[in-house]
């Protein structure tokens, strides 16, 4: 067996599939770019503890505060997509879609409910 240096270096906590993408699978709640702005500043935090404890406190804190901030600010978004696809329906005429969004709220409960 050959060993494959690019796929040695990829995160351990990434599944990854044939092709070498991300495993298929829901989209994140948070953008890339604001879940690596709110990483780079824990990661600020967690260095400067030994100089500065207090105010690496205060960061971690701050970027865990922008994580909830964007994860209820997603969740609101698609609460309100969800509900504006079900909430004039006809029960009897649209059970389809009504078992759609079912779905869908069960879907991101689970997610919700494995964080």
């Amino acid at each position: 067996m050959m060993y494959d240096q690019t796929r040695a270096q990829q995160p351990a906590d990434q599944p990854r599939g044939v092709s070498g993408r991300r495993a298929t699978g829901p989209e994140p709640l948070v953008p890339s770019d604001e879940r690596e702005q709110i990483a780079t500043r824990l990661g600020h935090a967690v260095n400067a503890f030994a100089d500065t404890p207090r105010q690496a406190l205060e960061e971690a804190e701050g970027a865990f505060d922008e994580a909830t901030a964007q994860l209820v600010n997603a969740l609101a978004e698609l609460r309100r997509a969800l509900r504006e696809g079900w909430q004039d329906r006809d029960p009897e005429a649209e059970s389809t879609e009504l078992r759609l969004a079912l779905r869908q709220y069960r879907e991101l409960t689970q997610r919700l409910l494995r964080l």
